[in-house]
């Protein structure tokens, strides 16, 4: 059984970060209950939920995917590329210690986990403002034991990697060719989201099935044409924290 590591939404989500999307209000009660939803979902799929309390102090704390990668041999806490983001990790390290060896991105490196992609036994890397070489570097020396591959990969106009390309199965990702070059992941079979849906890409896999934004049915049908089980959820507040579904769990075995 999967676990699956979140954390309820900080009463000051509306003073979150944003990069890529204008600031609209947030309806903190709306979204607290989309992200109650978002639960229930992973929950239907298999996962064990290990819910952390919110903490108020740091406004983008429901984001836990961004402070940690766990992959089956450790887990790594990736020091933020944004500096008021850096004391969220504290709670989930505590948490995956639990579970694995604990690994570290040390400064001069910023990564953010939005950033990282794993297949397999390929990690790729976005060169966004949030995550750098020197976390490259790192991951590279880091994982290398594990026989892990680090990749880095250019990208453009979006705040993550995952933002611009998901992994909806062993041998097939979810792209939108505006935001990152398909010829990165030429080994891949490739769904392209429709074009009027430039934020579709991100998709959470669990096991054969994906949770998916419910406002993107063009691209949901393209999954479903390949076979895929989507599973919808609404997550329109935690959009306008430029937040997807990724980012709201870190889901290890």
């Amino acid at each position: 059984m999967p676990y699956a590591i979140v954390r309820e939404i900080s009463a000051s989500i509306a003073s979150c970060e944003l990069s890529f999307v204008s600031r609209e209000p947030i309806d903190l009660p709306l979204a607290r209950a989309q992200h109650a939803a978002y639960q229930r979902v992973l929950e239907a799929l298999g996962c064990q939920l290990i819910v952390l309390p919110a903490e108020d102090a740091l406004a983008d704390a429901v984001f836990v995917e961004d402070v940690a990668l766990v992959l089956d041999e450790v887990a790594l806490m990736t020091r933020p590329g944004a500096a008021s983001r850096r004391a969220e990790g504290r709670a989930v390290a505590t948490v995956l210690r639990k579970y694995r060896p604990l690994l570290a991105i040390e400064a001069p490196g910023t990564l953010d986990g939005g950033d990282v992609m794993r297949v397999g036994k390929r990690i790729f890397v976005g060169q966004s403002a949030r995550s750098n070489a020197s976390a490259v570097d790192q991951l590279l020396a880091l994982l290398a034991p594990h026989g892990y591959r680090v990749e880095s990969v250019p990208m453009r106009d979006c705040l993550h990697l995952k933002s611009a390309v998901t992994a909806v199965s062993d041998d097939t990702l979810l792209i939108n060719p505006q935001w990152v070059s398909a010829t990165a992941f030429a080994d891949f079979k490739l769904i392209e989201i429709d074009p009027a849906e430039p934020h579709a890409a991100n998709a959470l896999r669990i096991g054969d099935a994906l949770v998916y934004p419910a406002c993107f049915p063009r691209t949901q049908a393209r999954l479903q044409a390949a076979g895929i089980e989507v599973r919808t959820v609404d997550v329109s507040e935690l959009q306008k924290a430029e937040g997807a579904v990724t980012c709201c769990s870190l889901v290890f075995e």
